[in-house]
């Protein structure tokens, strides 16, 4: 394993983390002994596998559901002082809330503090408010601190760039987890932004939420020989040392393997990625055109500023994965979760756009005359039923 310095707490952060939303029992708190004996055989055989290769950052949620309980009986099993544990709580309007929230994960953990603590979801300006203020749930947070109960502060965020910027500048955060990966690089201004104030840099879900790269289209594969489509993704951004871990969701011991097979690569990878990007870019150019490739984001209104709030940004974007490389299901799973993602992923599908009047808000866009037909075919294309978050389900 290699490791990174995490910003300003200077620990030293395996470029692999152990995400843990996808080897629970459920999404919802049940009782203890509810919990299957082979499922919790598997998650700790999962944690074990981590520890074993040198993934040492475990990270969960009290919105994960039994994460924290059931992981509550594996880390007190193990060296305290080699691990760097993690748990995010969502800020609440009522600060008592969030305290006892965080109380709560604690006492599923069994451990006596965590390395690092998450504010889950800085998301739009409301949430940073109810972080923020006076009396919040940052102030809870540092009291906690004081307590020894937490190590450092941070924030997870699938905000837009503008809000995660907003919320770096304020410099009372150790770190942050966001989304940045090869297909979706707009978040790289708060990446620069963090790294200014000496953050730690996490990357959320670099292959369900980059691409679904787990199941990745025959078009993918081939374009990102020789690597596979995780190990390219993996390798892309951790060749840039702004950031500093990549966050494996792990399901069971093997999910670790093809991801390890990035670190072989990395003191490669100013030869390896540049053809591979080269053919990326080249498909996407052949398939979409050059000056849509090169144009199609500039002047886009935001999903506030559009008719029945259609998120016109995310749609387009949707539509250039499927088209251009074939990410037809990633593109559907995405595309379908606009309605239900609340501000985890705001703003509406495209339905009916035939009866909308996009004019005015497309008046900064060079392709105003162009995108009504692009979002229309978009629906067509993507559209089918609803889908929910994970911790909706």
């Amino acid at each position: 394993m290699q490791y990174r310095r995490f910003g300003r707490t200077e620990l030293q952060m395996p470029v692999f983390s152990c995400g843990g939303m996808r080897y629970q029992f459920k999404w919802q708190d049940v009782s203890a002994g509810e919990i299957p004996a082979d499922n919790q055989r598997n998650l700790e055989a999962t944690i074990r596998r981590a520890v074993e290769v040198g993934i040492n950052h475990i990270e969960t949620a009290r919105g994960y559901g039994t994460s924290e309980m059931q992981l509550g009986r594996i880390l007190p099993t193990l060296p305290r002082e080699q691990l760097i544990v993690q748990t995010k709580i969502s800020p609440k309007p009522d600060a008592e809330e969030f305290r006892l929230k965080f109380e709560q994960s604690l006492a599923f953990l069994q451990l006596d503090y965590v390395d690092l603590f998450s504010l889950h979801g800085i998301n739009n300006d409301e949430v940073l408010h109810n972080s923020i203020r006076p009396g919040g749930c940052l102030e809870v947070a540092q009291k906690l601190q004081a307590q020894g109960k937490v190590r450092f502060i941070g924030f997870s965020t699938h905000g837009a760039t503008e809000s995660i910027v907003k919320t770096i500048e304020t410099n009372q955060f150790d770190y942050v987890n966001l989304h940045w990966y090869y297909i979706n690089q707009s978040n790289w201004a708060a990446i620069e932004a963090a790294c200014r104030h000496d953050m730690g840099v996490f990357i959320i879900s670099p292959s369900d939420k980059g691409g679904m790269l787990y199941k990745p289209s025959a078009k993918l594969v081939q374009l990102c020989q020789p690597l596979s489509p995780m190990v390219f993704n993996d390798l892309f951004c951790l060749s840039h040392p702004q950031v500093h871990t990549l966050s494996l969701g792990a399901s069971k011991p093997q999910d670790f393997d093809e991801h390890l097979k990035t670190l072989e690569f990395l003191e490669q990878a100013e030869d390896i990625l540049p053809p591979i990007i080269e053919r990326l870019e080249f498909e996407a150019i052949a398939r979409l055109g050059s000056d849509w490739v090169k144009t199609w984001h500039i002047g886009l209104p935001t999903y506030e500023q559009t008719p029945s709030k259609v998120n016109i940004p995310i749609i387009l974007w949707l539509r250039n994965l499927a088209l251009a490389y074939d990410m037809i299901d990633y593109a559907k799973m995405r595309y379908n979760l606009l309605g239900n993602g609340s501000h985890w992923f705001p703003g509406s599908k495209a339905e009916g756009v035939k009866e909308l009047n996009f004019r005015q808000c497309l008046t900064h866009s060079p392709h105003a005359d162009k995108i009504p037909a692009f979002l229309a075919e978009a629906h067509q294309l993507l559209g089918s039923e609803s889908v929910k978050r994970l911790s909706q389900q």
